[in-house]
């Protein structure tokens, strides 16, 4: 498949994302700069067309850096039943080693896309903790 075709496969993902992640954003009281650097540093310009249309070329890194706000935010809200417990956890200093005592925004913004993704396994560990097998189970 072709990069082009690539891109047009995911045109009409673009403002369903868009609009999923300023849904997002205004539960979680980011400013704009905090948006900007969730998405990967786009232009202002860029930005505040994209809040304002829903529509545009978003790179595939930006798709991913969506995908994982969107997956944070669902394992928030599975983990919580008070939807505002789920949306200020972000803003919580947390203790868990990822975290090193950082809020999980100071992680997605200082370490961006790996920040993202670290926020995103530890939620997801904690939405569906891994199974471990037990060591004599089998042989009971």
């Amino acid at each position: 498949m072709t990069k082009s075709a690539r891109s047009t496969d995911r045109s009409h993902l673009v403002g369903p994302a868009l609009r999923a992640f300023f849904r997002i954003a205004r539960r979680w009281n980011l400013s704009a700069g905090e948006e900007r650097c969730l998405l990967g540093l786009p232009a202002c310009s860029t930005l505040y067309r994209w809040r304002r249309e829903h529509r545009g070329r978003l790179s595939s890194d930006s798709m991913e850096r969506i995908s994982c706000v969107i997956g944070i935010y669902s394992a928030l809200h599975a983990i919580f039943s008070d939807g505002r417990q789920a949306d200020s956890w972000i803003r919580r200093p947390n203790i868990a080693p990822q975290f090193s005592g950082q809020t999980a925004l100071e992680l997605m913004m200082v370490g961006q896309m790996n920040g993202l993704r670290v926020v995103r396994r530890y939620l997801d560990g904690q939405v569906e903790p891994e199974i471990l097998p037990q060591p004599y189970a089998m042989y009971s």
